[in-house]
């Protein structure tokens, strides 16, 4: 049976719309109100931004033989066991029967800090994949298959061309590029 994408390059385009309208609508909200966060987190902090992406998600996991998956994306239904941190609040777990199919995560890169953030999300992409991989080989999830571990990352435009600058240079250049911005 092959596997039913659900039009996600048209979906995935509307999310994209959706992630920067949602960012503006909350900067016009914030400025409204007479309150704004520093820089570019007046476009995050209202927390809907990646929700067309985890609706595409679930149309996935809905077409492609779980249909009746409890999906979950309220936060008191989103805690998992680690192994190196008691526990972690995902954005997204699909349940089938008591077990955990998947947990992902949707996160974006906008802001001006790309060395730092860069890192630091790659590094809690790769730490919080292997918490819940190490958790699941030590038992943490009774008798049952290996869960699927996603993430889905939006960056902006900006930050990928600088990402094209980093191709065929030396790992010390990109340290460079990625601390002084050069």
């Amino acid at each position: 049976m092959p596997l039913d994408l659900c039009d996600y390059e048209n979906k995935a385009k509307q999310a994209i719309k959706n992630f920067w309208s949602s960012r503006e609508a909350a900067k016009a909200k914030q400025a409204a109100s007479g309150k704004s966060d520093q820089g570019e987190r007046a476009g995050v902090t209202a927390g809907k931004n990646m929700d067309a992406f985890a609706e595409l998600t679930i149309d996935i996991v809905r077409a492609n033989g779980l249909p009746h998956a409890d999906i979950h994306l309220k936060r008191k239904a989103l805690t998992l066991p680690g192994y190196f941190r008691p526990t972690k609040l995902w954005d997204l777990l699909v349940m089938d029967r008591g077990r955990l199919i998947a947990a992902l995560e949707f996160k974006s890169q906008v802001g001006p800090s790309f060395g730092n953030n860069f890192n630091n999300r790659t590094e809690e992409a790769l730490g919080t994949s292997h918490d819940l991989n190490v958790a699941f080989r030590e038992g943490a999830f009774g008798e049952q298959s290996r869960p699927f571990v996603g993430w889905l990352m939006v960056e902006s435009p900006r930050i990928l061309r600088r990402l094209n600058t980093l191709r065929g240079l030396s790992h010390e250049q990109v340290e460079q590029v990625l601390t002084r911005g050069a």
